[in-house]
């Protein structure tokens, strides 16, 4: 409490609740075979809640859904499947747009008439359409189907914040233009990208994307006093990396990666595995994978895992033969 005439302390700010802050909404619509199916499961890596062919009714009962479920990030399929519902299309994003809970951004997708027909031709699917049936009972021809689906899209083409075109895109060209679009630079995910060191003796490792093959490079195996080691000891990552070979082998391979990550990421790669082996997964494969590891992370500014699948086991492997003198790691 204050004493009369006290000055009253300015109350500390409020921050807002969950549900004051704006949802980001993205609509999808466009042509059947223009690549929504694509940009939706763009979106969805993006941490977009998607729903697909969404009757028009329940568009913004799913939105007051997901923003009292704490979901901020919504992507909304919307195509001619919808059928009788698209004429209420129009005035359900109208409303969006006018109020302060959404964020609204229309995405359309568009391709020539030619590149959806080669489409359809290439899947061999029939076009939403198809099952519509003409005068005299025929069903509709592709051709057709897409001329009129033209005409039934073209209010929500107006309505559209961004109009994609297609006709020369890939999938990967149209992911790319998508998270361009929709998240700004600095928010966009970076790569999943991983380091892997494994031991040739166990086995390549299915997911590798990249491999190095480092067993040409001295193997501290053969000095006793670091047999027992790992590459993630001083002692074997300075024998491993101080010599000139190696050297030159992670200057290379540096620029090599340095070059080709963040192009895999540009081509719309979500994760990348870069394997390194030696012969048992424990000394030259796990120092140079730490080493080129810690130079790209600079380098690319991707987050990169580490990941030493056989160290372990080949420690397991070097105390069962070490007795013996076989074998080398």
């Amino acid at each position: 409490m204050t004493a009369p005439g006290e000055a009253v302390p300015p109350s500390s700010p409020v921050p807002p609740s969950p549900s004051s802050v704006p949802s980001t909404v993205v609509v999808v619509t466009g042509m059947s075979g223009a690549g929504k199916s694509t940009a939706l499961r763009a979106l969805e890596d993006l941490a977009f809640y998607c729903v697909d062919n969404l009757p028009t009714q329940l568009i913004r009962e799913t939105l007051d859904v997901c923003d009292r479920g704490g979901l901020k990030r919504v992507a909304l399929g919307v195509d001619v499947r919808v059928r009788s519902f698209l004429d209420q299309v129009g005035g359900v994003l109208d409303g969006l747009a006018s109020g302060r809970q959404h964020d609204l951004h229309v995405v359309f997708l568009d391709s020539s008439d030619e590149a959806l027909l080669r489409r359809y031709s290439e899947t061999r699917r029939p076009h939403p359409l198809s099952n519509i049936e003409q005068h005299g009972g025929t069903a509709l021809a592709v051709l057709d189907g897409i001329r009129i689906e033209r005409e039934r899209l073209a209010p929500l083409r107006q309505r559209a914040t961004v109009v994609i075109d297609t006709t020369q895109s890939s999938v990967h060209d149209l992911r790319r233009r998508i998270v361009e679009t929709i998240v700004p630079a600095e928010k966009a995910p970076h790569m999943s990208t991983r380091f892997l060191s494994f031991g040739f003796k166990y086995g390549m490792p299915v997911e590798a994307d990249v491999v190095f093959d480092v067993r040409f490079l001295d193997n501290p195996y053969f000095v006793p006093e670091l047999r027992h080691l790992s590459g993630l000891t001083r002692e074997v990552s300075d024998y491993v990396l101080l010599r000139e070979d190696t050297q030159t082998f992670v200057d290379r391979a540096r620029a090599l990666l340095a070059f080709t990550l963040p192009r895999y990421e540009r081509e719309g790669k979500s994760y990348l595995t870069v394997a390194i082996g030696c012969t048992g997964g424990r000394h030259r494969s796990v120092a140079i994978t730490e080493k080129l590891a810690h130079d790209l992370r600079g380098d690319t500014g991707l987050p990169i895992q580490v990941v030493h699948r056989d160290v372990e086991r080949a420690s397991q492997h070097v105390e069962r033969r070490g007795r013996t003198g076989g074998g080398g790691q």
